[in-house]
Formats: structure tokens, sequence, C-alpha cells
């Protein structure tokens, strides 16, 4: 599993707004604008596009603000845990972008149209128990508790199977956009390949012999 965490007070405030007031252009710079969008969809594809199809779980820690693009890292992960005193906010339209990195994208697919077009139109601040109950969040707790909880999720993760949460990823990827037939052939698939692992034998044994299983990845 991959976890990420903010390098200080937040985790990411998205991009540098002072430095697009001083250009006037925050955008396109020295770039044609065919350049700048070409780019734009390359560092968007290696970064919150590698995050979604990453063959792992990912879990994002917010021990402060997650703002622009920003918040569509954290959305891009598989899991989110929160400081209760942290914050999100789509924050777009307060400096006239329409948003990036994937965000309108994965805010839609957890929230549902409508309350991802009022958060991307109004940008206001989303607390952490609102986000929570939005499910925008899996997690909050005290700030001086991210880090053991954090751990405490990843470990278990990591400890976990990662061949079955490999198949598991794409599984709940495919349900997000492919249809049902798709959806579930690719399950059987995956899940008569797990059914051929090490893990999976291990697993079954130690579920019978009421012991904690030990995964391998194989």
């Amino acid at each position: 599993m991959c976890s990420f965490n903010g390098g200080g007070k937040g985790f990411c405030a998205g991009g540098d707004v002072k430095g697009m007031a001083a250009s006037g252009d925050g955008t396109v710079g020295t770039n044609t604008i065919d350049s700048a969008k070409h780019r734009q969809r390359v560092h968007q594809r290696a970064t919150s596009g590698k995050l979604f199809k990453m063959p792992k779980p990912t879990l994002a820690s917010l021990p402060g603000a997650a703002a622009g693009a920003g918040l569509s890292y954290a959305l891009a992960c598989d899991l989110r845990i929160m400081a209760s005193n942290s914050i999100l906010t789509t924050a777009f339209a307060r400096v006239g972008f329409s948003g990036d990195y994937g965000g309108s994208y994965f805010m839609t697919q957890l929230i549902g149209s409508a309350k991802a077009r009022e958060l991307y139109y109004l940008s206001e601040r989303v607390s952490a128990e609102e986000a929570l109950n939005l499910g925008l969040t899996n997690w909050i707790c005290e700030p001086e508790e991210l880090e053991e909880k954090t751990m405490e999720i990843a470990l278990r993760l990591a400890n976990g199977p990662s061949v079955a949460y490999r198949y598991m990823k794409e599984n709940l990827n495919r349900a997000m956009s492919g249809e049902v037939d798709d959806c579930l052939d690719l399950e059987a698939t995956h899940h008569i390949h797990c059914g051929q692992t090490e893990d999976h034998r291990n697993a079954t044994k130690a579920f019978v012999e009421k012991k904690e299983p030990v995964f391998k990845g194989k």
C-alpha cells in the first residue's frame, strides 16, 4: 500500500496563487496554448491518474487543509483520514479556474453530481465532520492522533492480501464506469485467479485453525 501526507501543517494547498497573480497567467506562461494543454494532461495522468490506477491501496492522511489540486490528489486516493481541525475546499472558483487533476471526476463519484456542483461552484470550506458525513473522508481523529491512526490503517493494509487488493481495486474502479456484465466478468476472472494463490490457501487454512493469516503477495 502507499500512504501520503502533507509536508507541514497542511496536506496540499494546490497552485501558487501569488505566483499566478504576479505573472498574470496561471496556465500558459512561456508555452503555447497547445503545449500548455499537453503538459497539463501529462502532469495530471502522472499524478492523480497514477494514484487512481495504482494497483495497490492508497491512503491520504490530511493534517490540515487540502485545497484545489491538493484536494484532487486526496480524492484520487482510495481512502482518506483527516485531523478534526483540517478542511477541504475546491477553491478553483475563487481564482477563476474550472478545476484540474481529476477533482471533478473523483468528487462526483464519491458524493454525487448535485453536491459536487455545489462545492465546486461555491468553493465553501468543508469541515472534517462534514466531510465524514458526505463521504469525502473515511475517518477523522484528533490532530495529535493522526500519525498513529494513519500508521495503524497503513500497517493493516500493508499486511493484507496484496494480490486480492489489486484485483479488488480494479473491480471497484471498473464499477465506477463499466456496464454490469463487464463488471461481473471481471469479478469472475479475478476471483478465480485469487483462488489459485498461496495467500488464499494459507488464509483458508488459518481461518479453519482460528489463526491470523499471513499474506505474502503470492
